[in-house]
């Protein structure tokens, strides 16, 4: 361990250049031999050693076969890492040493390189590597290695590979740098560290061996010096080591003690002790991870906390780096690495290398794109390399239609800052305004042709647009042009949106396009239209003559009372549940589209359709067909109210009772199909369909069991295929009596252990799928994600019986060719549903209304329950509102016969409107 060492490394890779060079030879001199040579052997071939060669040349046809094969699948799908494994092994299994180079190369462009990868790579090339511009390349293949992650392993045999090069000019320097900066990148590394300090001190002991004078001989001025110098730089990475927490410092410690001629200072001590000390706060970390099993996400997260707590930036980068080694594919431990990066360091490189691992790791999460974006933007990145990284976004396979609105909108805003608003047109401005077109049409196209929606139901692109265009290019027409085309997509219905376009006419453009947008609001609006009423009153009360007071206030007056009378038919003649069972609350939706009716003469560009007289919510989603008011179907409607009894449900057997819906409306007796279906699970009560005022079946019913245990059964057959629906098993639960109560029995949180596919083929089933998941780890369930009407969606979630198996999963099957569709695969992390936004209590504004809660799709859609939204704010819960009269509750009503309070259009009016 001394000149010794580096010398045996010197001749083991001179003989090792020797061998390869004279293994080189002899194959060559073997080729140019005839095959009747005696040297050959080609004639003293017996019978044995012919079939074997035979079986020989049948396995390298199959495995040029393979490789052809091989490479046409990843010509096709250039993501399939399984596929790029398989021809990188079968390559370097038949020595294609030029197609295997090409092979690695194009991996490595498309995903980070595992360390078994590298260095195999590694060590292909360096036996190829004999001259200096070889060297060089092997150098190159050296420095990416590194970049892909913190690997000690890698650093230790690029520092041995160079002390090769050592013999060029300024070989020794080179050789230390790289020393060094292998220490500053895993030389903290508690476990592995003490090796690369090792190799480093090894090599400055070789080098101060082959400077010692020749035995006998009085060294000159020059060589005392050069021999004082290098016996310093020893000394300094002694010091160094010894004040770093490693393993096994004792044992340096009494190596320096040994090799020392002078005794070892008292500060080298001290910060000897302190880190030996800090080495025993870290020993319960170090151990809990090699106890742990792959992944280790959990052990890792407790060791980050607490090298957070201690505050040393380069500790901290280092645990970091060790954990995604090995969790490489956990976007949120990215997001948190990053974060810390951006806020703390600030390192140009350091930042930006670890954004690039992190989308190349998880190339399916958005926000990491975003902060990728963001960092290049906060350390002035060319902006042409910043459009090519969005451009790669783009193309990253994202799972859900916002994710490509979210990534749209973070090059938007990048590219609106760059804009110089104080000229009156620029190239960043045309810039800006090709994108925002380019956004909406990208969205139209691309994102509603692979998700069946655009994902920004609410156009907050071109809201955005707009603003921009009206706040600061001043260029209102503009503005209103993108309104109108807002409007058109079905938002005119919507409060709301209105009321965001009123604000922006008020900040920016004129009184008169004011009061023509809240009239046209007050007219279509229909899901809060007493919003609107309000602000068109207030602009009128402020602003307005008396001709536009008085036209205010009739349009508002006549508005609410048609909104009143809807109201009114719809408590009259609906069918309302007492209960809110299972999985399924009966809504009406306010907001379907009614037969247009346009403005004619004006002159602002903003024409929108104005809702009618009936509303979609009086026949739900059953389409326009006209609802059975008196008058259209007057004796039907009684006739099938008086043969079809009321379904009543008695709460108190809730425990026995199921609700099961979904069912088809065509189902002919479903009393009879279910109770076949349901007496598997025990005996069967009473089960008790609901039928229409018109006596149609509405595809839900109660079924009643005689005994609880039955009831729980019964909830097993939740999702069974029932002529071709899936139907829907749920408990009996009071929701007006357990708001929180929830039956979805999925996890809407991240789970490791399972993935999320998309894109499969429609035709793909449940066998087949596992066909596919089997080969990378053991699956213990699988569940293809249908509609309401059992139809396949494409998407499914596979679960594993660990993270690691999931998270191999993802590497080798996102990307894979399943029946001529190319899956995206991700780990399970469903986004969080929007909640609406809750108004402060005792504040109300006129120029704010309720968020609209979007349906399962993300299209705007504003869903009420049976009961009026302002019957359901009454602050007395003993009193309900019904169809304009006041009504006891059957718990305090003390007659029953008691004629109901009725109340004008003017008392109703009132009270939809108190908060």
């Amino acid at each position: 361990r001394s000149a010794a060492w580096l010398r045996r490394e010197l001749h083991k890779m001179a003989a090792a250049a020797g061998a390869e060079a004279a293994a080189v030879a002899a194959a060559e001199e073997e080729k140019r031999l005839p095959e009747g040579d005696p040297e050959s052997g080609g004639d003293s071939e017996d019978e044995g050693d012919s079939d074997s060669s035979g079986d020989g040349e049948d396995e390298e046809k199959e495995n040029e076969a393979e490789i052809q094969r091989l490479e046409e699948q990843l010509s096709i799908n250039a993501f399939d890492y399984n596929c790029h494994l398989d021809l990188i092994k079968l390559l370097r299994q038949e020595g294609e040493l030029v197609k295997l180079r090409r092979a690695r190369q194009k991996m490595s462009e498309l995903f980070p390189l595992t360390e078994e990868i590298w260095l195999d790579w590694l060590k292909d090339e360096i036996k190829m590597a004999s001259e200096s511009s070889e060297r060089e390349k092997v150098y190159e293949l050296f420095e990416r290695a590194v970049k892909d992650y913190i690997c000690p392993e890698i650093w230790l045999e690029y520092a041995q590979y160079s002390i090769g090069g050592i013999g060029q000019e300024g070989g020794i320097e080179k050789v230390r740098s790289i020393f060094e900066r292998a220490l500053t990148a895993v030389g903290l590394h508690v476990t592995k560290g003490t090796a690369l300090w090792e190799a480093y001190r090894e090599f400055e002991n070789a080098i101060l061996e082959t400077a010692q004078p020749a035995p006998g001989s009085i060294p000159s001025p020059e060589q005392q010096q050069m021999l004082c110098s290098q016996l310093e730089k020893i000394h300094t990475l002694f010091r160094r080591q010894l004040g770093i927490p490693l393993l096994d410092m004792e044992a340096s410690y009494a190596e320096y003690e040994e090799w020392s001629e002078d005794p070892i200072p008292e500060t080298i001590v001290k910060n000897y002790k302190k880190a030996l000390q800090q080495l025993e706060k870290c020993k319960p970390y170090e151990e809990a991870l090699l106890g742990a099993e792959t992944p280790k996400l959990a052990e890792y997260q407790a060791y980050i906390d607490f090298e957070m707590k201690a505050g040393d930036p380069a500790r901290i980068q280092l645990i970091y780096e060790r954990a995604l080694a090995e969790n490489c594919l956990v976007p949120d431990l990215w997001a948190r690495y990053n974060q810390y990066l951006d806020r703390q360091l600030k390192v140009k490189e350091l930042v930006l290398s670890a954004h690039d691992r992190a989308v190349r790791n998880c190339p399916w999460t958005v926000g990491l794109w975003i902060r990728y974006l963001l960092a290049m933007e906060r350390h002035a990145v060319d902006h042409g390399i910043i459009s090519e990284m969005f451009e790669k976004a783009l193309n990253a396979g994202f799972i859900q239609a916002t994710d490509y609105v979210e990534i749209w909108q973070a090059y938007l805003d990048y590219l609106r800052r760059r804009v110089d608003f104080t000229q009156d047109s620029s190239k960043e401005l045309e810039e800006l305004r090709s994108a925002f077109a380019r956004a909406v049409e990208y969205l139209k196209q691309e994102v509603e042709e692979r998700f069946s929606e655009s994902g920004d139901p609410s156009c907050t692109i071109m809201q955005n647009w707009a603003r921009v265009e009206a706040r600061l290019c001043n260029n209102m027409q503009k503005a209103r042009e993108l309104w109108d085309n807002i409007m058109t997509k079905g938002n005119a219905k919507y409060a709301n949106m209105w009321l965001e376009y009123y604000n922006l006419e008020r900040a920016h453009g004129d009184t008169q396009h004011c009061r023509k947008a809240l009239h046209r609001a007050v007219q279509c609006t229909s899901d809060y239209p007493e919003h609107v009423c309000e602000v068109l009153l207030t602009l009128e009360r402020i602003e307005g003559t008396l001709e536009d007071w008085d036209a205010a206030v009739q349009k508002t007056e006549n508005r609410l009372a048609r909104v009143n009378e809807q109201r009114a038919k719809v408590r009259t003649f609906c069918e309302l549940p007492k209960q809110f069972v299972g999985n399924t609350c009966f809504q009406f939706d306010l907001s379907a589209e009614q037969p247009s009716k346009r403005h004619k003469g004006d002159g602002d560009g903003i024409h929108l359709e104005e809702d009618m007289e009936v509303e979609a919510g009086l026949f739900g989603r059953s389409g326009p067909e006209k609802p059975d008011y008196p008058g259209n179907q007057k004796e039907k409607a009684s006739t099938s109210r008086k043969d079809i009894p009321k379904v009543l449900h008695d709460s108190s057997k809730d425990n026995v009772t199921v609700f099961v819906s979904n069912l088809s409306y065509t189902m002919a007796d479903p009393e009879v199909k279910l109770k076949e279906l349901f007496e598997s699970c025990g005996e069967v009560a009473e089960i008790r369909p609901v039928f229409s005022n018109k006596g149609t079946f509405r595809g839900y019913c109660y079924v009643e069991f005689k005994e609880e245990k039955s009831a729980l059964q019964a909830l097993g057959l939740d999702r069974k295929v029932v002529e071709g629906r899936p139907m829907f098993v749920s408990p009996c639960v009071d929701k007006n009596k357990n708001p929180d109560f929830k039956v979805f029995r999925y996890s809407t949180t991240l789970e490791k252990h399972k993935l999320f596919i998309s894109g499969l083929p429609f035709s793909c089933t449940k066998e087949e799928l596992e066909d596919v998941c089997k080969a990378h780890g053991n699956v213990k369930d699988i569940r293809l994600v249908t509609n309401r009407a059992g139809k396949p969606k494409g998407l499914a979630y596979v679960e594993y019986e660990n993270e690691a198996q999931a998270s191999q999963a993802v590497l080798k099957m996102d990307g894979l060719t399943v029946k001529e569709h190319v899956i995206k695969v991700a780990i399970s992390n469903p986004p969080l549903r929007k909640l609406p936004d809750k108004p402060e209590p005792g504040r109300a504004s006129q120029f704010a209304v309720p968020r609209q809660v979007y349906g399962a799709r993300g299209k705007g859609r504003t869903q009420l329950s049976m009961v009026p939204r302002a019957l359901q704010r009454q602050s007395n819960p003993m009193a309900k509102a019904e169809n304009g009269m006041v009504q006891n509750s059957p718990a305090t009503s003390s007659d029953p016969s008691e004629e109901p309070k009725k109340m004008s259009n003017a008392d109703f009016a009132k009270m939809l409107l108190k908060k």
